[in-house]
């Protein structure tokens, strides 16, 4: 790319696009478009073709998605599959049709069998059976792997794909309905940590600035209370209180600061091609997607802990064995990447301090 190249981020304002915009303007790319999701529908064919028509951008970074955690995913099935594909297929296509030098199809780590040995290799793709909770979407990310691949092979485009493990960082979701794990133990912690200290005052603006279920710091106390209980976040008769997990707190995971994830990203437009993905001896080509990780994981209960040490939070954690855990592990290989000439820089510990402080100034 050169630093005048019309770039189109999709999905610009997410976690995940707005740390692509911030690094692609930190190295000097500053032709940059974007458009909301009320300026542009990608499931919408037609607008689709209209935008490209119109912009005429060079690159493409694809990450645009309908994404959530393992509510959001086994509740909202259909539309997790199909918001997906439709707006994947549109774009690549477009993409293809319009003659873009390089596209990065962004998916994740969920595309790995359930029971994938551990740590994921790229190889492993499509070897098992997936995890239930959140099959639709993995289908959908696994069917942009290979779309990319098929275009490349029959039409010669360069897309790349690439699967970052879980990313947490600036413009999260906190929303307690939908979000992650990571950003919805900050969150619950945040509020606790008020609770216990009897600090309305950032209950309330915390309420205000993101309600939960429509509650605001403007509803009663006993409504606020109902809904933090609701939640997880309990106040005894003691006034101790307790943020409740959903699962065993046994599952691992692995946690990439989207920051670091962005900067990976650039460094694969700018240096590798589809070309690097694979051996030219392969008689086939396949699993040409490249993995973005720390290859580094922690236990939920672990990961609890290190924010309640770092937040100092005085309460207690319980976790509640009834809800779902999960895959157990999804550790990525993150080989391929570093033989790529990338690594990560930010460590769990800062990253979880930088988004504290972010989401203290900014939600």
């Amino acid at each position: 790319m050169k630093l005048n190249s019309k770039i189109y981020v999709a999905g610009h304002r997410g976690l995940v696009g707005s740390a692509l915009v911030k690094n692609l303007n930190k190295k000097g790319y500053h032709n940059i478009i974007g458009r909301t999701h009320s300026e542009l529908d990608l499931t919408d064919t037609m607008a689709v073709k209209d935008f490209f028509d119109k912009e005429k951008p060079e690159y493409v970074f694809l990450a645009a998605a309908k994404v959530g955690g393992i509510v959001a995913n086994n509740t909202y099935r259909a539309s997790f599959i199909y918001d997906n594909l439709m707006i994947q297929n549109n774009v690549i296509h477009q993409s293809y049709l319009h003659g873009i030098k390089k596209l990065l199809f962004l998916g994740s780590t969920c595309i790995y069998p359930k029971n994938c040995p551990q740590p994921m290799k790229e190889e492993y793709l499509l070897t098992d059976v997936l995890e239930y909770t959140n099959e639709p979407y993995a289908i959908a990310k696994i069917a942009g792997i290979k779309t990319c691949e098929s275009y490349n092979l029959q039409h010669g485009t360069n897309f790349v794909s690439v699967m970052p493990t879980n990313l947490y960082g600036p413009n999260d979701n906190f929303d307690l309905e939908k979000s992650h794990v990571l950003p919805a133990l900050i969150r619950k912690t945040h509020l606790g940590i008020a609770l216990e200290n009897n600090n309305w005052s950032i209950i309330d603006e915390d309420l205000n600035r993101l309600p939960i279920e429509g509650v605001s710091g403007k509803n009663s106390k006993k409504e606020k209370l109902d809904i933090l209980n609701r939640y997880g976040i309990t106040l005894s008769n003691q006034s101790e209180v307790t943020v409740e997990i959903w699962g065993s707190g046994k599952p691992m995971r692995e946690f990439l600061w989207s920051e670091d994830m962005a900067d990976a990203c650039v460094h694969l437009m700018e240096h590798r091609n589809f070309s690097d993905t694979y051996s030219s001896n392969d008689l086939e080509i396949r699993n040409t997607h490249i993995n973005i990780g720390t290859g580094v994981d922690i236990s939920i209960k672990d990961l609890a802990l290190l924010i309640k040490k770092l937040l100092n939070f005085k309460g207690n954690f319980s976790f509640n064995s009834n809800k779902p855990d999960g895959t157990l592990k999804k550790l990525t290989d993150v080989t391929k990447l570093n033989d790529l000439g990338w690594k990560h820089k930010v460590n769990l510990s800062d990253g979880i301090l930088l988004l504290y402080n972010w989401y203290k100034s900014h939600v």
